[in-house]
């Protein structure tokens, strides 16, 4: 009897959108066209985004990650920031080393650094609403003076923030956050401060909003969801607790075939996937290979969202781009 004929079946839901978003995207591009037009190496501040997978490929192209500026020697490389954004001493300090730098932070990053200095301007309080520690919420807190940012991450830090009531108050918040969370924390503030301030347009971008609702809309018909991210992808851990609200009791990161929980899968009639949006869809087809391999598959691509958004390049690598 031939192998397959073996193999239990298994129905895959396949979330979309999934995977690299926009400024994602952009970001790898900057990095890529800048070993094309700079050569080997280029220096890049931090994971460019965070995925293992990708930064990996990078470094085999010829960038050289850092933490910090002062690990790069003197050089007339470029040096690219990454798409999760830097406080304003970076910039200054590559300028007084005389370093050729790019700026690869996501647009949508760098609109929520704009409010937080209008706030500042208007000598309003700002609450920002995130993940302390994350490099985009110190990229954020990095734009203003020490101590002028309040930073809550919980509904009980909303319930016990202090603010200044004559003064006019407003909340930022982290781009990659779980909606529905984020929710609960501003409805809380807006209860304790009538009036507050909030952002013009919502500041958890599309990418983030689009992969939580389409993980969604498969979780609830699902006895596993595998979420294809790293550990430190702040998108890729909400799509975990996303499909565990939704009703997938069991929820999972992986960041490779190599890391799927087969103990869950070999009782599974039906698993979703879905990706970070710093997760290529390389990983994605691994992993469905991988499934492949063990079970007779079905898939089924459940879409919620279409994106069709693009973000310029920075202009030294537009032409070459073009070309």
């Amino acid at each position: 009897m031939p192998e397959h004929n073996n193999k239990l079946p298994l129905k895959i839901l396949l979330a979309a959108p999934r995977g690299f978003c926009a400024g994602v995207d952009r970001a790898i591009q900057i990095v890529e066209l800048a070993l094309e037009k700079y050569g080997a190496p280029i220096y890049v501040r931090h994971e460019i985004v965070h995925n293992r997978y990708v930064v990996d490929s990078l470094k085999a192209k010829g960038a050289i990650f850092v933490e910090e500026l002062d690990e790069i020697p003197e050089t007339t490389s470029p040096v690219i920031f990454s798409a999760h954004g830097v406080p304003k001493s970076v910039p200054k300090d590559a300028t007084s080393r005389n370093m050729f730098y790019l700026d690869a932070t996501c647009p949508l990053v760098s609109k929520v650094h704009v409010e937080a200095e209008r706030h500042h301007e208007m000598d309003r309080q700002i609450i920002l609403i995130g993940h302390q520690g994350h490099p985009e919420v110190i990229g954020t807190m990095g734009q203003l003076p020490e101590g002028t940012v309040t930073l809550i991450e919980t509904v009980e830090d909303a319930r016990n923030v202090e603010f200044n009531s004559d003064r006019e108050i407003a909340y930022i918040t982290q781009t990659t956050l779980s909606v529905d969370d984020t929710d609960e924390i501003v409805q809380i503030l807006q209860e304790r401060i009538p009036g507050i301030r909030q952002p013009h347009k919502e500041d958890i971008c599309y990418a983030t909003t689009n992969r939580q609702a389409s993980v969604k809309a498969i979780a609830k018909d699902c006895d596993l969801v595998i979420v294809v991210g790293a550990t430190n992808s702040s998108n890729s851990m909400r799509l975990v607790e996303v499909a565990k609200k939704a009703g997938c009791m069991h929820a999972q990161l992986v960041q490779r075939a190599d890391d799927l929980p087969w103990d869950l899968i070999k009782t599974a009639n039906t698993v979703g996937i879905t990706a970070g949006a710093s997760a290529p869809e390389i990983l994605v087809d691994e992993i469905i290979e991988a499934f492949s391999s063990r079970r007779n598959i079905t898939v089924e691509t459940i879409s919620t969202a279409s994106e069709s958004i693009f973000f310029n390049l920075p202009r030294e690598l537009r032409e070459l781009a073009s070309q």
